[in-house]
């Protein structure tokens, strides 16, 4: 298994073969399962993906209320000639929106790498789909790309916002999205690892402050920028930039910033945008409970 993101360069730069290549050799060896069978089920995968985010786009509801709607209008918006961004970035708000909703909704989506996450690999992946088309094994390989940089991550650091805030979070996802966009488009290996370093340094930091401790606001649209970010990352590493910093060296200050953010930022609901008085309302009204706030353990 490949420890570290140099190993994995440095073994398809040694190799002269693709990272999805290298991710699915080293899928077969830990599964004991043919390459057919691997990417069959990775198509299975790639197809409730495509299913949550047209499902998600004709518009759901979840049960609370906190989030639902916005990826149809977001749809309709594209549809009717809006867009300050372009089509491209319309796709990947409206792909990364109707994903989560879909999760909120209590719907199937892929976690990708978690269920808070889901919507930023396909925001991103669906977003350049609409442009260069793609076809299905050449999709299926932008998801072995992005799950072994995800794997990487998940050995080194971590990708749970319980753990390590919503940088571990739509933090990993974004990294790994922008380094699968990246080879699919042409890129070299050590061009989808600049992606991957700049897209996660673009988020360190970021917290997880779920309003009553449920995955939706600010949950949903944090994918958002969680595809945008990917897509500039690709973007600017296809350029040629570096991130300076080795994405190894990022995944580890992801890790550390991790461990030092406190509880109340950690998916627990009890600090950030979850404790502020609009927020407090919110789970007053879903739960029928008050709360402490632990930012500054004032009563709101």
């Amino acid at each position: 298994m490949y420890q570290t993101v140099a190993d994995l360069i440095a073994a398809a730069e040694r190799q002269h073969q693709p990272l999805w290549r290298l991710v699915l050799d080293q899928e077969m060896e830990y599964s004991k399962q043919p390459e057919a069978a691997i990417m069959e089920r990775m198509r299975g995968q790639l197809r409730v993906m495509e299913e949550a985010a047209r499902k998600g786009a004709a518009g759901v509801q979840s049960p609370t209320g906190l989030s639902g709607g916005d990826a149809a209008k977001i749809k309709r918006y594209r549809e009717n000639g809006g867009g300050l961004a372009g089509d491209t970035m319309l796709w990947a708000i409206q792909n990364a929106i109707a994903t989560n909703e879909v999760n909120a909704a209590m719907g199937v989506i892929c976690a990708t790498p978690t269920a808070g996450s889901s919507g930023t690999i396909p925001g991103t992946l669906f977003s350049l789909d609409q442009r260069f088309h793609y076809t299905d094994d050449e999709k299926v390989h932008f998801l072995l790309t992005a799950g072994g940089f995800g794997m990487i991550t998940a050995n080194n650091a971590m990708i749970a916002g319980a753990t390590g805030g919503c940088q571990a979070e739509v933090g990993s996802a974004s990294a790994m999205a922008a380094a699968a966009a990246v080879e699919i488009n042409g890129g070299t290996p050590r061009q989808s690892a600049e992606a991957f370093a700049m897209a996660m340094s673009n988020l360190l930091g970021l917290v997880c402050d779920p309003v009553a401790g449920l995955v939706e606001l600010p949950c949903v649209k944090r994918n958002v920028a969680g595809a945008v970010n990917a897509l500039a990352a690709a973007d600017m590493a296809l350029a040629g930039i570096s991130n300076r910093i080795p994405a190894d060296e990022v995944i580890d200050a992801m890790r550390r910033i991790g461990k030092q953010m406190p509880a109340s930022l950690r998916e627990t609901g009890r600090g950030g945008i979850a404790t502020t008085p609009t927020a407090l309302k919110m789970k007053m009204r879903i739960f029928g409970e008050d709360v402490t706030n632990e930012d500054d353990g004032a009563v709101k």
